[in-house]
């Protein structure tokens, strides 16, 4: 429906210009030749079908020059419209149009998704993973594409418009990653993506240490400071070399398929009962728990609640048998 709107769009102009000469020979036909309406609006639509029938009477000379010009007008209208639906239809303009509304139309249907605000190096990176673990995602970027066609869902606009976030389906969306440069369109898209979908989480980039409060006063559920981070990566790696090198390994596909995982559990156990290594051959690293706080190494005696997130160590296989009984 959506193209046949965009088609109609393309062919109003030349619709709006032949009534207008349409319109304007009626008008002077009756001025010049002092036509009726009936013989005035025949002797047009003959003229501008060139179809050749015999006017109604003969013409005066001025007359012909008008019927001239009408001709010439018509001729170079017609001439335009071509060029227009050929360059539209055979110069990719129609594939082009035709694929971004299928991808909309997509992007109408997807559920759970998650939306990307930036694609800087940020968002490049974000993109990576959320592509190895087979998740789907929109990303909404100001610029043209900067990665080429390998992103299945792009939008060119910017994401602190709501009807931008709209179309990104940010109400069917399960999590939003803000990594655009500036602090301040970020806390505008947080309470922007807060107001449009209250259960949605948000991931947010910052910059300065002064925005992270106010990030999460609107409601970012995480801030990430990727240049803090990049120091402290730094620092532990002439403190900590090992440990750090092995933390990276946890973060990249080099180690067997073992990755670093979150689990919602669906029963109260306590750890101890669940005995997740023995039972799997994952490991519980830690829990955070309702209020946010964070569980390192927990007690085997330690009860899990619902409302409790389970952080996890394992392969594929592993998790997957871990969901089954926790």
């Amino acid at each position: 429906m959506k193209l046949y709107k965009l088609l109609w769009s393309k062919l109003l102009i030349y619709l709006l210009l032949f009534f207008a000469l349409l319109f304007i020979g009626i008008i002077g036909y009756m001025l010049i030749e002092d036509y009726t309406f009936l013989d005035a609006l025949y002797m047009t639509v003959i003229t501008l079908a060139s179809v050749g029938y015999a006017e109604t009477s003969p013409l005066h000379t001025s007359g012909k020059i008008f019927t001239i010009m009408l001709i010439i007008s018509n001729l170079g209208i017609l001439t335009f419209v071509l060029a227009k639906v050929s360059g539209f239809l055979f110069d990719g303009e129609f594939r082009k149009l035709y694929k971004q509304l299928k991808m909309e139309n997509n992007i109408d249907n997807l559920e759970g998704h998650v939306i990307v605000c930036g694609c800087g190096q940020n968002g490049r990176e974000a993109i990576k993973e959320l592509r190895k673990n087979d998740i789907e995602f929109v990303v909404i970027e100001k610029e043209e594409n900067p990665v080429g066609d390998e992103i299945l869902y792009y939008i060119n606009d910017d994401a602190t418009k709501d009807e931008v976030l709209l179309k990104a389906g940010i109400k069917n969306a399960r999590a939003i990653l803000i990594t655009l440069p500036n602090d301040s369109e970020n806390m505008f898209v947080v309470l922007t993506a807060k107001e449009l979908n209250p259960r949605i989480s948000i991931i947010c980039r910052a910059s300065k240490d002064t925005s992270v409060n106010r990030l999460k006063t609107a409601g970012a559920n995480n801030i990430i400071m990727p240049d803090k981070l990049g120091g402290v990566s730094m620092a532990n790696m002439v403190l900590y070399p090992d440990v750090k090198e092995f933390v990276d390994v946890m973060s990249t596909y080099q180690n067997n398929g073992n990755k670093i995982s979150e689990i919602i559990p669906t029963k109260t156990q306590t750890l101890q009962m669940l005995n997740a290594w023995q039972n799997s051959g994952a490991t519980i690293l830690g829990i955070k728990t309702e209020s946010g706080e964070y569980i390192i190494n927990p007690n085997p005696a330690y009860i899990i609640d619902l409302t409790d997130r389970i952080i996890i160590i394992g392969n594929t296989d592993q998790t997957s048998e871990l969901k089954k009984i926790i």
